[in-house]
């Protein structure tokens, strides 16, 4: 039996095949040109929307924004990665009707569009809540770290920078040291003198220049800074420790697990940022009560005071609070705090009074003198007495945690809204990290992310050709 053949390439072909031909009608790709040709895009940000008279044309911004948001769904991020695919990708000659951009071209588009590049994200969104696409009743809030383009290598620390002064000024020494031993016995040092002396000056201008970075750290009051990229922040990241990056935060709509709202900030933990990705989901919605649910790293009760003022109901457990002494003591959670006489009872029923109040008048102090004789001490605490503190908004953040033991269904909920984007995007991305420097840029490109997974589940949803009919119907 003979194989299967392919044609000869001499083959003339009387009536060649049409480029529309090769891209089915229920292809993704289509979903993304009838998106991008709907787009306001001078009303977003975009330059050279109109070509000018004279001069060499431009490429049109929406045959790169298509590129783009093709590229960010399909794994293909860098603009020579474009470049490629522009030029042998049959859906990608057919989305941009067969330009073939330079790599420059491509990636100046992303540089020099960062806040109309977000602008499209969150047009999308406005498109989706249109479609009813969004509950705008639950949103999950979670964080994830993404590495930023410097290494940890760039990172300077007060600590990092006196080892290396050390480091220097103990070489300093031993060339001084050398040059003296070298003077009483009349000998030449190891190298001519003026290879010594340049040396010598080389070090002492390095040692100069972490000088300089040490005071100029202590004088912005940072406690670390990256050189090359000074908005990213060295962060604890998941099972590979200490990197520089970005925290991505993201609140997903219980409907149907779209992504409502995104920010990417270099904060590096998640402690204050439950008021503004709640707002931010609020605003995107544009609902007027809406509930929140999130992990125990947003445990804020000033943001959870701020939250309920603005409509917003947190759902928050509290982390564990342990004797940092010894973990195998009484929790804090032993402890019964009375509101009536401002005071606590702990478990040997001995009352624990307050006995100061912090400079701010933020934290209230509470102890007993009842510690000394107390048969549960050693497994109390270690000091002479067991203190206990109270933020002033202790009632709100006890209120989201009592949210969340009345319903612990609301915890496994998240899970399941907020943990599921950030592997897909994660996935889109390839390697997770940023390809561009600066918080703006990288925000840009964490947008295209969002976009792309929100155009999956829209698809997954709806179905190509009802988002297709969609898309055609809004205005232009």
């Amino acid at each position: 039996m003979a194989h299967m053949e392919g044609e000869s390439r001499d083959q003339a072909v009387l009536f060649p095949e049409r480029l529309d031909e090769l891209v089915g009608v229920e292809h993704p790709v289509r979903v993304i040109d009838a998106f991008v040709d709907g787009l306001d895009l001078a009303g977003l940000g975009f330059s050279k929307v109109r070509a000018e008279r004279t001069g060499r044309p431009p490429y049109r911004p929406g045959d790169l924004l298509k590129l783009y948001v093709y590229g960010y769904m399909n794994q293909a991020r860098s603009s020579r990665r474009l470049e490629g695919e522009a030029r042998r990708n049959i859906e990608v000659l057919w989305l941009t009707k067969r330009l073939s951009p330079s790599f420059k071209t491509i990636a100046d588009f992303r540089r020099d569009h960062p806040a109309a590049i977000v602008g499209v994200c969150r047009a999308f969104v406005r498109f989706c809540r249109e479609q009813s696409l969004y509950g705008g009743e639950l949103l999950a809030i979670d964080g994830t770290k993404i590495e930023a383009v410097a290494s940890r290598k760039q990172v300077i620390t007060p600590q990092r920078l006196e080892k290396r002064m050390a480091s220097l000024d103990r070489k300093i020494a031993a060339y001084l040291a050398a040059m003296d031993a070298a003077d009483r016995s009349e000998a030449v040092p190891q190298g001519q003198p003026g290879e010594v002396a340049a040396a010598l000056a080389a070090l002492r201008e390095n040692r100069a220049k972490l000088q300089g970075e040490a005071e100029a750290l202590a004088a912005d009051g940072l406690a670390q800074r990256v050189i090359g990229e000074p908005e990213a922040k060295l962060m604890r990241t998941a099972g590979h420790g200490h990197r520089v990056a970005y925290n991505a935060q993201t609140a997903v709509d219980a409907k149907h697990g779209l992504i409502a709202a995104f920010a990417l900030t270099n904060e590096g933990n998640d402690h204050r940022l439950l008021l503004p990705m709640a707002l931010q989901g609020k605003e995107a919605l544009e609902a007027e009560r809406l509930k929140v649910v999130a992990d125990t790293g947003y445990s804020n009760g000033e943001q959870g005071h701020a939250c309920a003022e603005a409509g917003v109901t947190a759902i928050v457990p509290r982390p564990q609070t342990v004797n940092p002494e010894d973990k195998a003591c009484f929790s804090r959670e032993a402890f019964v705090y009375d509101a009536a006489s401002d005071s606590w009872t702990c478990p040997a029923e001995q009352t624990l009074v307050l006995r100061g109040t912090s400079h701010a008048g933020r934290i209230k102090r509470y102890s007993t003198k009842a510690c000394a004789g107390c048969a549960l001490k050693p497994r109390c605490t270690k000091a002479a007495r067991r203190m206990i503190t109270r933020d002033s908004y202790e009632d709100a953040r006890q209120a989201m945690h009592q949210r969340a033991l009345d319903d612990p269904s609301a915890m496994r909920r998240r899970r399941e809204l907020a943990e599921h984007p950030f592997g897909i995007m994660k996935w889109m991305m390839g390697h997770p990290r940023f390809l561009v420097r600066g918080l703006k840029k990288a925000k840009a490109e964490l947008a295209l992310v969002i976009l792309g997974f929100n155009l999956k589940r829209a698809i997954t949803i709806l179905g190509i050709q009802h988002l297709m009919l969609a898309l055609q119907a809004q205005p232009a």
